[in-house]
């Protein structure tokens, strides 16, 4: 596949993050993992869950606002690197990760926790590193100096 035409054949992130949602729904039914959260945590759970949402909201508006594509298995139309893409190069699969980790809290359900951290690792290898690379042959200079200076997921520390 030619990395410059499409970045993925198969729309990978939201089927990884939707399957993430039911294995967590389904492991807890299973083996349960709740009961671990006491009842004051899992107002900050939902408000960790409003935070990826935000991220999320805010990446696909300023996406359309700049008129690129946002389908993961379709070419890139455009490099964005205002809003929240100033911080993260990947701000709505990380709002997924933060809407999962939150649902454990909210939720009082720590398979959510473990299935964000599945969730983020599957998504870079079947679809970021991919990605990355469509952007780098489809923009280059201007891929590699954003990508120099934002972190793929966030940055803790300035």
């Amino acid at each position: 596949m030619d990395r410059k035409t499409v970045p993925n054949t198969v729309p990978w992130p939201p089927l990884i993050y939707g399957a993430a949602v039911v294995a967590a729904v389904a492991l807890n039914r299973r083996i349960p993992l709740s009961g671990c959260i006491a009842g004051g945590i899992r107002p900050v759970g939902a408000i960790v869950m409003l935070s990826g949402l935000a991220f999320d909201g805010s990446a696909m508006l300023s996406m359309r606002r700049h008129h690129a594509n946002i389908l993961p298995h379709r070419a890139a139309t455009a490099l964005v690197t205002s809003g929240p893409f100033s911080v993260s190069r990947n701000p709505i699969y990380l709002g997924n990760t933060l809407m999962l980790a939150g649902a454990a809290l909210a939720f009082d359900n720590l398979w959510f926790a473990g299935m964000a951290a599945v969730a983020a690792r599957a998504v870079t290898g079947l679809a970021i590193k991919r990605e990355e690379s469509h952007l780098a042959a489809s923009f280059g200079a201007a891929w590699q100096d954003y990508a120099g200076r934002v972190p793929r997921w966030f940055r803790l520390l300035s």
